[in-house]
């Protein structure tokens, strides 16, 4: 791969990325500013306050400390705080924001409660209780507020925050205890406008940086696309092909071949000379269907290697990550592309395709198949590792298709691969300890408690840990398990494509098992496991007749000076 475009695809996917946080984080506060329009507050529900002492008093509040708000920041603007609150017994309350130095000196052996914790959803406040036995003067004497309010009914107050430490008091009006009042908050300001517009336009500038970027590097990568064949097989040695026993037999390979599984550069009769399985690749309505995922088991696993390839495939996750990225907004690219043109774009096909490739490798190497204890490589081209994936090219695609195929009507296909690939979820209710007991999820004071929800394991995940097992115990990897894993695997990869726009043909439903692909060939010298005597029509240990061929038609005599007939 060609490192400028390695970089570029690097730098564009960090530039979107940023882009696409800004644009988020746009889309937040331009949520929040349109929530306060009209010289509105974003308010908290009312909830009651209830404490034995005679004052509450909040965390500290402190507002950009030892520093000052911009002098070209009008007062107002940078953020006004609004507090309301009822008495709950009736009595006249007080509310004021003060100084903490000023709040802490005229609460100094006052009994009182301060906020150490206070949820929202649900509500939930926890108090810290200061003791003292002195009788405060009445709160609205006193001259060090900011801002307060006192009176029966409903108070409020409203605040423009100023740099400082300060602290919010609720008292009844005459200082005694206990305090009971239900209090409401809001907050509010003029700069979430201009820091929306801000973060619009570095978000949008960003991606019109980053998306050209990923593209081009995207189709410098793919520019020369895969070769259209496997490598050719180097020449066998000589000896039996080894293999496992009956219902275990790995998909085996010569001894002395290079790559994983080359064996001999022959041709191999019809079912490697054997009765052939419902598993083998069979001629069906799926044989033509453009997309082929193959993946072959090594003999040889190793017991426990499979516990950390997880750990050692993270390099490949890291570049991954870059090329899922690309895929996605090529795919998007792409799609524009065949609405206007009808065409997929060559290099960006052979650069997608070569995403899912690289995919396939390591999910086939880590968690998806475990089926051999080779490497992956870092490339998107085609190789002789023993897991391989392909689409072909299509020439056209439809215009329409582009704008419905890969949501309404992938729709049944999501459902079955999500069915068997994603985890499943499970549903229940969570306990929460609320007002000293456990509530189950419900509504409780106009207020949600709780919520439903769980995760799973999906049923790919389930079987390769069933023969991870299996192979860790008894060094086997069942061969119909592993028939079983490529079928899900291939199932999976044949709607991404779809999914992807890569072809208008519609995913077939059907489980198409065993390592090769029906639309595929096996590569050079492939042999296929044997069959169990029990499974197979033949005995065991009888001679298996060469493939032979009907003879050819003799060419048919014309007479002298004919015309000769088609």
């Amino acid at each position: 791969m060609k490192p400028g475009r390695i970089v570029m695809l690097v730098l564009g996917t960090l530039a979107a990325l940023m882009g696409l946080g800004l644009l988020t984080a746009a889309a937040a506060v331009g949520w929040v500013n349109f929530q306060q329009r009209d010289n509105g507050y974003l308010t908290t529900p009312t909830e009651r306050y209830d404490v034995a002492t005679r004052a509450i008093t909040s965390p500290g509040l402190n507002v950009l400390v030892d520093e000052e708000l911009p002098d070209v920041l009008p007062v107002d603007s940078a953020g006004r705080l609004l507090l309301r609150g009822t008495s709950a017994s009736g009595q006249q309350i007080f509310i004021g924001i003060g100084p903490q130095e000023d709040v802490a000196r005229y609460l100094d052996s006052v009994r009182h409660s301060e906020i150490t914790e206070l949820n929202s959803y649900p509500f939930r406040v926890q108090y810290r209780e200061v003791p003292g036995d002195a009788v405060p003067a009445a709160p609205g004497a006193q001259s060090f507020w900011s801002t307060s309010a006192q009176g029966t009914g409903t108070q409020q107050i409203e605040w423009d925050l100023r740099s400082g430490r300060w602290a919010v008091v609720v008292m009844n009006a005459d200082g005694a205890a206990p305090v009971s009042v239900d209090l409401q908050a809001g907050v509010r300001s003029d700069l979430l406008l201009p820091v929306f517009i801000g973060l619009l336009i570095g978000g949008i500038a960003l991606l019109a940086v980053g998306v050209p970027l990923i593209v081009a590097g995207a189709a410098g990568l793919g520019r020369h696309g895969p070769p259209p064949h496997y490598p050719a097989a180097a020449p066998a040695g000589p000896g039996p092909v080894p293999v496992g026993p009956d219902d275990h037999a790995p998909y085996a390979t010569t001894p002395g071949a290079a790559g994983p599984y080359a064996t001999a550069a022959a041709a191999i009769p019809p079912g490697g000379g054997r009765t052939p399985l419902p598993t083998d690749p069979q001629p069906s309505e799926t044989s033509g269907y453009p997309v082929r995922l193959n993946g072959y088991l090594d003999p040889g696993l190793s017991r426990g290697m499979w516990l950390i390839k997880w750990f050692l495939a993270i390099p490949h996750y890291i570049v991954l990550f870059f090329l899922w990225f690309a895929f996605f907004v090529t795919t998007i690219v792409a799609g524009f592309a065949i609405l206007f043109t009808g065409r997929y774009p060559r290099s960006l096909f052979n650069f997608n395709v070569g995403v899912l490739r690289w995919n396939w490798r390591v999910a086939f190497y880590a968690y998806a198949a475990i089926g051999t204890d080779r490497y992956p490589p870092f490339t998107l081209a085609r190789t002789d590792y023993p897991a391989d994936f392909d689409v072909e090219y299509p020439e056209h695609l439809s215009r329409g298709l582009v704008l419905v195929k890969w949501w309404l009507l992938a729709l049944p296909q999501l459902l079955i691969v999500a069915a068997f690939s994603g985890a499943a979820s499970t549903w229940g209710n969570r306990r929460t300890w609320v007002d000293g007991r456990w509530v189950d999820g419900t509504w409780v004071d106009g207020t949600w408690v709780g919520y439903q929800g769980g995760g799973g394991i999906s049923l790919i995940g389930l079987l390769v840990i069933v023969a991870g097992f299996s192979l860790l115990f008894t060094g086997r990897f069942g061969r119909r398990l592993f028939d079983l894993l490529i079928g899900l695997n291939r199932w999976t990869h044949r709607v991404i494509a779809y999914v992807a726009l890569m072809r208008d043909e519609y995913p077939p439903f059907r489980l198409d098992m065993g390592p090769t692909d029906p639309a595929a060939t096996p590569p050079p010298g492939y042999r296929p496991p044997p069959v169990p005597a029990s499974q197979s029509a033949v005995p065991p240990g009888t001679p298996v007749p060469p493939a032979t061929e009907p003879p050819p038609v003799p060419p048919r005599a014309e007479p002298p000076g004919a015309p000769r007939q088609p």
